[in-house]
Order: structure tokens, then sequence, then C-alpha cells
């Protein structure tokens, strides 16, 4: 191995983060299971049943049926007939999340929350017990004590390898990739395990003959950048087990919107601009809230043959009124629309918010003490 390669070994120059990353096992799930007794044990979906419902998740007994979030409930429902439907309740799913970020912060300020159920550590500083691991167990039993529910968690020396070994042994356990093992764990990964590749991108890295990390670490950057564009360097860094992004407490919103999905296809433009408008309220909405105002308007729209193509415009400043956000998502729509096919789905996103975080390390950043994993 190079000495380039060698993954953030710990030096003066490169001193060894101790990331943990923790994500609650089929969390909304696992919630209403707990609440309501007569759900343990039988595979459960949250979400709507009728046939333009959607699983937001599924447990564990609905998983073994091969049961996924995001699938239409109409294909969840054959795949397991006794499939119980049940209404999320994202009041009570925040108010845990909330609860289990205040155990977080008993062990560092450095939490960075990338949805309600998951969110990484950056434990470097914790010095009152003496491994990452012995902190990542002790949040584990916490959150258990304190919700009954189980969460899993990655312990690693960066983001990337963290969040992958958090998946490693779930339900309820625990994965540990050292700076030694990290370059053997990442070359055995499928490449369908690297965070951003789908199943497209997964399905031209096979046709190019790339279908492990150990693969993919045999590219180089321009090879990767000739077939994948600005994803290369990323690619290129995590094959190798190489990750500088620091842990972010204040991680900067990337994007809000809202979408719908219909009963009934919409056909008529007058119908659709009038749906857009009830969602622009709801975006809108949450912008002023958020006090965040994006350049980037996109509007995604799914025809009745569930084919779903994008189209967004960037602004040279952020959206100044509700009223503006509406015109420009009718434009967009415009580009779409008619179609003989009628729409079952619109949605609309802001993003656009500010500068995208850096890949690299921050060079005013404090050295930081080492810790055991």
């Amino acid at each position: 191995m190079h000495k380039a390669d060698v993954p953030n070994e710990p030096s003066e120059d490169a001193p060894l983060r101790k990331i943990i990353h923790i994500d609650m096992d089929a969390f909304y799930a696992s919630v209403e299971q707990r609440d309501n007794p007569e759900l343990r044990g039988k595979p459960v979906a949250v979400g709507g049943s009728s046939g333009r419902g959607v699983v937001a998740a599924a447990s564990y007994e609905a998983r073994e049926f091969g049961v996924r979030s995001a699938m239409p409930s109409v294909t969840a429902k054959r795949r397991c007939p006794d499939l119980i439907f049940v209404r999320a309740r994202f009041d009570i799913y925040r108010a845990i999340s909330n609860q289990i970020r205040g155990i977080f912060r008993n062990y560092t300020q450095l939490v960075e929350p990338l949805s309600l159920d998951e969110a990484y550590l950056d434990v470097t500083r914790y010095r009152k017990l003496p491994t990452a691991t012995a902190i990542a167990e002790e949040i584990r039993e916490r959150i258990r004590d304190a919700t009954g529910l189980t969460a899993s968690a990655g312990v690693s020396y960066n983001k990337f390898l963290a969040k992958i070994a958090s998946d490693q042994n779930k339900p309820d356990g625990i994965c540990v990739v050292t700076p030694k093992q990290g370059p053997r764990f990442v070359a055995r990964l499928p490449v369908r395990r690297f965070h951003g590749v789908g199943p497209k991108t997964a399905e031209k890295m096979k046709r190019l003959g790339i279908e492990t990390g150990a693969d993919l670490r045999e590219q180089s950057e321009e090879f990767l950048r000739a077939n994948f564009g600005k994803s290369a360097g990323y690619f290129y860094r995590a094959s190798r087990g190489i990750d500088n992004r620091q842990v972010k407490p204040n991680r900067e919103r990337k994007s809000l919107g809202a979408e719908r999905t219909y009963g009934e296809d919409l056909h008529d433009r007058g119908a659709m601009i009038a749906k857009l408008d009830e969602i622009v309220d709801t975006v809108w909405e949450r912008a002023e809230k958020s006090e965040s105002f994006g350049r980037t308007i996109t509007l995604k729209l799914r025809y009745a043959d569930f084919e779903t193509p994008t189209r967004a415009r960037s602004l040279d400043h952020p959206v100044a009124s509700r009223d503006a956000l509406l015109t420009v998502g009718v434009e967009l729509l415009d580009t779409l629309i008619p179609d003989s096919r009628g729409v079952r789905l619109l949605g609309l996103t802001m993003s656009g918010f500010g500068e995208k975080d850096s890949e690299g390390s921050d060079p005013d950043e404090p050295a930081q003490l080492g810790l055991e994993l």
C-alpha cells in the first residue's frame, strides 16, 4: 500500500477522529409496536393502506417478506398478505427523536442529525469512557432504558465507514471498523453499499467490471471522472476508506419541499395548478418557519405509469415570495404537460440555500486528541 493510500492514520498532521453513527432500528414501526402490544412480532407497515398509499417504514417482520419503505402499499400487501398498516404519528416520532438527541449531547455537542432516526456523533474529546466503542454501547443502553427501543451503531475513524458499519449487524448490533481494518472492510463491500450508488449507478459499474470496493479502488481518478463525473473524487476516496468530512452540528439545510399523491389521476391543467398551489402553501410555510429561502426550485411529477421526471430552475437570488414560487412551479409544470397518461403525484422542492459542504477538512479546526476505538 502506498503511503498516500493509508486512510487517516493518527499522526500530528492527521489526528484520528472517533465517529459514531447511531441508527434506530425500524424506528417508526418499532414505536408503533412498542405502543401497541398487539402489533409485536407481527408484520407492520407505517403508511397509507389505500391503493395510492406508500410504505413509510416497515417492521423487521414485514421486511422478511420484501416489504420496504417507499414501496407502494398495494405491492407491499401483495408480498405480505398479513401486513398490518398503521397511520404515521410524526409528533410522537419527533418527541422520541428529541429525547434520543438529548442522550447524545451527554457525550458530545458534535451531533449531526441526518433524520429523526439517525445521527453522527464525534466523540473524539469525550474522556470519561476509555473507548469510542464503550461510548456507543452505553448510548445504546441508555436509549433502550429511556425509550424501550433498540439502536444499532457503527464506530469508525470517519463518517463514511461509521454509517456503513451501523448497518452491518442490524438490528440491535454494533460494528467497529478500525484504521487497520478500514481498507480491507471497504474492499469487500459491494459497491451498491456505498452511499450515493443507486441501482442505475451500480448497474453501470457492473458493466465496467466494478462490483466491489476492491474493484473500485483499482480505477484511476481520471477513469472515474470520465464515467461518473462529479462523483469521481468521492468514489476514489471512499474506495480507500478516506473521508475527511467533519461532523457538523449546525448542518446546513439542503432542501425543503412537499409532495402529494392523488387518489385519481389529474388530467386537467387547471386542476394540477390548484393542487400545486396547495403544495406551495406547505413549502412556503416551512420556508418561513425555518427562515430558509432557496434559489433552486425543482418540480417532481409522476405519471400514471409511474414514470417520474423532474424539472428544475435556478434563480440568481433566493425566492422572494410565495407567488414567485408558484409562478416558477407552474412554468416547470408546463414543460411536462399536457400528457395523455395523467398525473398521480406532484411535488415541489426548494434548495440552494448556501454553499455546499466541503468534503475536505477545515484548516481552522483545532487538533483533536486521540481515543481508542
